[in-house]
């Protein structure tokens, strides 16, 4: 049994246990493993499950005691699906399509440096909305990042979605490097608050706007900014295993 049986760390995953887009070095990998004897260890990703493995691993879901992908919208426990909620039942078709259409509107108004495509990546339970559009190259990726900083580009796009949508029960995160999530990371604290004493949260974009902000202030968790996958290590060896 691990040493600390009633606290669980979760992690996010870009920019806190990889370079953003980028796989998890083996030393990462091999670390998670160690600490796993220390704390119970749940990954909780914005991206879908198979992002998640592209990046974790394909075996992310037996190697991981939790997998909460599209911010715990799809969460699995020891291998196996706890639940999923899927965004066109909880919005219904007709109010699904509005805020598409008026997303794709505003983004074809954008005065930005460049756009590509997919726009907005249709998810089980969530819409991830890139105004630069996700086929970017990693270039054009980092280039953006750098503009938005400057120009604000999905910070105001968001402010106006909630307004324009403030009845639609959505939350809206910036997350990674060129989009933003509908649905914030505080979703999958359901699946482990009556498990576990004490909570852990580890994330990057924990300032307000960004996608691990509401999780990482939320009174469930005790809540830490990591500025690398390296300063990740060096936290949880100090906190769990020293």
């Amino acid at each position: 049994m691990a040493p600390h049986p009633r606290t669980i760390a979760l992690f996010d995953v870009d920019g806190t246990l990889t370079v953003p887009r980028k796989e998890a070095t083996p030393d990462m990998l091999e670390f998670l493993q160690e600490l796993r004897k220390h704390v119970t260890v749940g990954i909780v990703g914005g991206s879908d499950l198979v992002k998640i493995q592209e990046q974790l691993g394909s075996n992310a879901l037996d190697v991981y005691d939790y997998v909460f992908s599209e911010n715990g919208l799809v969460a699995h426990k020891a291998g196996k699906l706890l639940a999923v909620q899927s965004l066109k039942t909880f919005l219904g078709e007709e109010r699904l399509q509005k805020f598409i259409n008026f997303v794709l509107h505003y983004i074809a108004d954008l005065d930005i440096p460049i756009k590509r495509g997919t726009f907005i990546e249709f998810r089980n339970g969530m819409l991830n909305v890139s105004p630069i559009g996700r086929n970017c190259s990693q270039e054009e990726r980092d280039e953006f990042e750098v503009y938005d900083k400057g120009a604000g580009v999905r910070s105001k796009m968001v402010e106006t979605l909630r307004k324009e949508f403030a009845d639609y029960g959505l939350t809206y995160s910036i997350g990674g490097q060129i989009s933003f999530d509908g649905w914030d990371k505080t979703y999958c604290l359901q699946f482990v608050d009556k498990d576990f004493d004490v909570i852990h949260f580890f994330g990057d974009k924990t300032f307000k706007g960004g996608n691990d902000y509401e999780i990482f202030t939320s009174d469930q968790t005790l809540g830490h900014t990591v500025t690398s996958p390296d300063d990740t290590r060096k936290m949880c060896t100090e906190l769990f295993m020293s």
